[in-house]
């Protein structure tokens, strides 16, 4: 499989444009008319943020909010949301059965200071996706040289192309700006030909002497009871206590002839439960290596299909990927506009190992 096969126009385009359909209700508490008022429908895009949603939602509720400051908010089912987490990723983990439209709650009052950061406005949301961004650019290049010295204007146009859903506004800047290179075959990042234009630049010498062949993830994991059947009968997270949070790169090991996969990814981001409780194979399927070579891709993709995980799922937005595909194709076609790969699991536990971490803010 040649290099161009690890990148998807097709598939950036659908991160770029997939959206949640949103039914929002305002808080009861903050209603102060008669009737209350009717929910307000949107669409969520799936790389964008809850507050984001603010200049739809005030004007909607205006008239009908207590007096007092807007500070804006969200819960589902009771769990007030974190809102430095992209819309999709919220959704692929708190809804293990996809629910559309997505009900969700909005207050603009009573902002729950001990259980969220503080959120105050656009360039609060704008500064946490920059901190993203440069962090995804150490664990990548070992440097955020490209980051810290991008201009206000450029960070501007970058923020806006990702406020708007503008891919190719985003892809213009951050290709001439991030220099963060697709990744190849082997999941390290390509380096630029000798007689391309960039080539013969300080700046470009330093990314490549740095490159460090991790990728930034961010893994959530949800847990749930083996015992579990159905999906519509897990119960709601009611803490943010009961989701464990990881915030590590994925160390590239290459083994020659052979592609290294999502499955060993999540192997070795949650090693504490092996790969026999990562997946198992159907009866009637032939047992599968960890990594694919690139003669078999094509096959092992068809035949992930019919798997069986005691890894109930692992979403990325809102796909449940094979896990046997090369890690180099999931990074470079589903990660988000901040360089992390967000990847929502949710794990099936005995009951007497429900232990979890904490989702730090």
């Amino acid at each position: 499989m040649d290099g161009n096969a690890m990148y998807s126009k097709e598939a950036v385009e659908y991160m770029w444009k997939a959206a949640i359909p949103l039914q929002i209700h305002l808080d009861e508490s903050e209603v102060t008319t008669f009737p209350a008022p009717p929910p307000a429908f949107v669409l969520g895009t799936r790389i964008g943020y809850l507050p984001l949603l603010m200049p739809v939602l005030k004007p909607y509720f205006s008239n009908v909010l207590p007096p007092g400051d807007d500070t804006i908010w969200f819960d589902y089912k009771g769990l007030p949301l974190k809102w430095h987490i992209p819309t999709g990723v919220l959704f692929d983990l708190l809804c293990a059965e996809p629910e559309r439209p997505w009900n969700l709650t909005v207050h603009f009052r009573g902002y729950p200071s001990g259980l969220l950061t503080p959120c105050d406005d656009e360039d609060t949301v704008k500064r946490s996706f920059i901190n993203s961004l440069k962090e995804a650019a150490y664990i990548i290049n070992g440097n955020c040289k490209n980051i810290m010295n991008m201009s206000e204007a450029d960070q501007l146009d970058l923020w806006q192309s990702v406020l708007k859903g503008q891919m190719d506004g985003y892809l213009r800047v951050s290709s001439s700006r991030l220099k963060l290179r697709p990744l190849g075959e082997d999941c390290l990042l390509k380096k630029i030909p000798n007689n391309h234009p960039q080539s013969n630049t300080s700046e470009t010498a330093s990314i490549i002497s740095n490159q460090t062949g991790r990728i930034p993830v961010r893994l959530y994991v949800r847990y749930a009871k083996e015992d579990l059947d159905d999906l519509d009968e897990m119960p709601p997270v009611i803490s943010w206590d009961n989701i464990s949070y990881i915030n590590r790169p994925v160390e590239i090991h290459f083994e020659e002839g052979k592609y290294y996969t999502l499955r060993t990814a999540m192997e070795s981001l949650l090693p504490e439960y092996g790969i026999q409780t990562f997946i198992t194979k159907a009866d009637d399927h032939p047992e599968s290596s960890s990594a694919s070579t690139p003669d078999t891709f094509e096959q092992d993709i068809s035949n992930c299909l019919k798997f069986k995980s005691k890894i109930k799922f692992i979403r990325i937005h809102g796909i449940e990927p094979a896990p046997d595909i090369p890690l180099s194709w999931v990074f470079n076609n589903l990660s988000n506009p901040d360089y992390f790969l967000h990847i929502s699991v949710t794990v099936l536990l005995e009951n007497n190992t429900m232990s979890t971490r904490s989702l730090t803010s």
